[in-house]
């Protein structure tokens, strides 16, 4: 996905009928939730409820997490479970990118996939599965930790 196709994503213009699209009824914690995601991607579920209660104050933490689960299941986003972070969700999907994780501040930024094909991993023994994606997490320090 380009940049083009990922700010498309984002345009508050266009949330409603992403939402409608797919099979999902319009509500203003949905809304919230996936203006806080153009603004916040890889954001925990806890930095989205902060997000979506300063514009309707009168939501849970649990109808966060009920939106996020709704989405991830009809394919709006991606959850991510970096090893010792909340859960993360981010807009892109479908894409089978990886991720590269700094190991100090923990900012979470996109990798493309090193072959550009998903699945771009290919493993020794499948098992009998039919592999459909991989995921790769990359650690280091990020520019900014690196000047420290």
């Amino acid at each position: 996905m380009d940049d083009q196709e990922h700010s498309a994503l984002d345009h508050p213009a266009d949330h409603a009928a992403e939402i409608r699209a797919a099979g999902l009824k319009v509500t203003a914690p949905r809304l919230a939730v996936l203006r806080g995601l153009a603004d916040s991607p890889h954001a925990t579920a806890d930095h989205l409820f902060e997000a979506v209660s300063r514009q309707l104050p009168g939501t849970s933490l649990q109808a966060v997490y009920g939106v996020l689960g709704a989405f991830t299941t009809a394919g709006l986003v991606r959850r991510i479970e970096p090893a010792g972070s909340a859960a993360l969700f981010e807009r892109r999907v479908g894409d089978n990118h990886h991720h590269i994780v700094c190991t100090n501040c923990h900012s979470v930024r996109d990798v493309e996939c090193v072959t550009g094909e998903a699945p771009c991993l290919t493993p020794s023994d499948t098992a009998g599965f039919v592999v459909q994606a991989a995921e790769v997490t990359f650690w280091g320090l990020c520019p900014d930790c690196q000047n420290f």
